[in-house]
């Protein structure tokens, strides 16, 4: 059986129950597996339909859950929630090929996983405490999440994102979820202080009545799922004969939390094979200024890009890297103890090397960015969002002789003013009337999930300051 172990402290060590149901390690680590199981066949899984493939993978890591539980929840999770029935397809585009990540209820990656926890957190949940998620998002996390748990019985969501940071269209999808179980708060600050709220309820408050955890990429049964479409994407190719058996691939990632990116390494780890993982930044490129120099220094701005969800300086999910490269947890509590402290650390010239080995990383700034959504629509008439584009600038940018694979992370309606303006050099300020322009412009249908976004009453609308963690505590407090 494989335990989870914290990343800041080897010997606290437990079950994938109790390592999904915490979330978070009481020393504020986060929870990997002591031992990552290596597919002995993947080809085995190469003609699976994605609910079944997905059972295999994610078993691969929690399998200690009951198999049938996981087929359960697969199959659940996996058949009517999304609108194609490969769940994440695979498009050519030029030479190369984009990952449609984006066909869950929400219209981002996010969905993959979320329609996942909640269904798991529901099954394995033995005792009569319910569960309670509080969660941070810097844009698309918290609509996935509402609408995973959303009306979920024994469970209620809180979800933390910052004022005026979000797109128009991300901040209306959160504010008029329904559920008599869920609720939206906004943050004064940025995307770090909503999750350094969360991290440090989670880590240092105790509530008897309840289980509180995360829907951040923070809590392992957010990130497991999401290994299950690089094999997807991998044996999609090789299916289409693209590639032949054991050739590698390059994924591209935008990514400013690194969950990802870190399910691709996984991926890597359990057998598929995978020559780079390609870390596409924006402005805010902490991570790839990493990847490259070893040094992780979060003392400069944050910029608000066209690309929300990675505007990130603190990056969660990093920390689990550096643990299973380094398999020292010493170190890493060193490192994480000084990034709190000073906002900085470096690795050693070893494990920058050996993360060298498998990640490479660029950034690039806005204008790239909207030249590369106008240039794929006007050459192969493919519409991709702000997010995407980023992934889209690195694979131009990135030499290799492999297929290459851009993970596309969201639907171009969800940002719409800025993949507008991109292709006309015409400015719309709000999102809601540039989705129909953008339909005019392209004839490709708004998806029905935010096309009715307009219509909808907004029933959350408090706003606390970036330190405000009583408010918090005193609403968790009162289930």
């Amino acid at each position: 059986m494989a335990y989870f172990i914290s990343t800041r402290d080897k010997t606290n060590r437990c079950n994938s129950v109790s390592a999904i149901i915490k979330g978070l390690s009481s020393d504020g680590g986060l929870y990997v597996p002591e031992t990552i199981n290596r597919i002995s066949d993947i080809y085995a899984l190469k003609d699976l339909e994605y609910p079944k493939l997905a059972k295999e993978v994610i078993s691969a890591i929690f399998d200690d859950i009951d198999i049938k539980i996981i087929e359960e929840v697969c199959k659940d999770a996996y058949s009517t929630n999304f609108d194609t029935e490969e769940i994440t397809p695979l498009s050519k585009v030029g030479n190369d090929y984009f990952l449609e990540l984006y066909h869950g209820p929400t219209l981002a990656f996010k969905d993959v996983a979320l329609q996942f926890l909640p269904r798991i957190l529901t099954k394995i949940n033995k005792d009569n405490k319910d569960i309670v998620i509080l969660s941070a998002t810097s844009g698309d996390t918290g609509k996935a999440a509402l609408e995973g748990f959303k009306d979920v019985k024994g469970t209620s969501i809180k979800v933390l994102y910052p004022y005026n940071m979000v797109s128009k269209v991300q901040e209306r999808q959160m504010t008029t979820t329904k559920g008599n179980n869920t609720e939206v708060i906004a943050v004064r600050g940025n995307f770090d202080n909503c999750q350094s709220l969360v991290k440090e309820i989670l880590e240092n408050r105790h509530f008897d009545n309840i289980h509180l955890t995360s829907a951040n990429s923070i809590n392992i049964a957010r990130l497991i799922p999401q290994i299950v479409y690089y094999f997807k994407a991998y044996f999609e190719l090789l299916n289409n004969e693209e590639i032949k058996k054991d050739e590698p691939v390059d994924f591209i990632v935008p990514t400013g939390n690194f969950g990802d990116i870190l399910a691709g390494y996984f991926a890597k780890v359990m057998g598929l094979p995978i020559n780079k993982l390609v870390l596409a930044a924006n402005r805010n490129d902490v991570l790839k200024d990493f990847i490259n120099t070893g040094i992780y220094d979060a003392n400069r701005q944050l910029y608000n890009t066209a690309s929300p969800s990675i505007d990130i300086l603190i990056s969660s999910n990093l920390e689990r890297l550096l643990y299973l490269k380094s398999n020292d947890d010493r170190l890493v509590k060193e490192m994480m103890d000084s990034l709190k402290k000073t906002r900085k650390y470096e690795v050693p010239a070893e494990l920058k090397k050996s993360i060298q080995d498998d990640f490479t990383a660029f950034s690039f700034n806005e204008d790239e960015c909207a030249a590369t959504i106008k240039e794929y629509f006007n050459e192969f008439g493919y519409l991709i969002d702000t997010h995407t584009a980023i992934a889209a600038c690195a694979l131009k940018e990135y030499g290799s002789p492999y297929k290459k694979i851009v993970l596309s992370t969201a639907s171009a309606y969800k940002f719409s003013k800025d993949v507008y303006k991109s292709i006309t050099n015409k400015e719309i300020p709000d999102d809601l009337n540039a989705m129909e322009k953008l339909y005019e412009l392209t004839n490709i249908e708004i998806p029905k999930n935010i096309k009715e976004l307009k219509d909808l009453e907004v029933r959350f609308n408090e706003v606390i300051e970036k330190d405000d963690e009583n408010t918090i505590v005193n609403k968790l407090e009162a289930l």
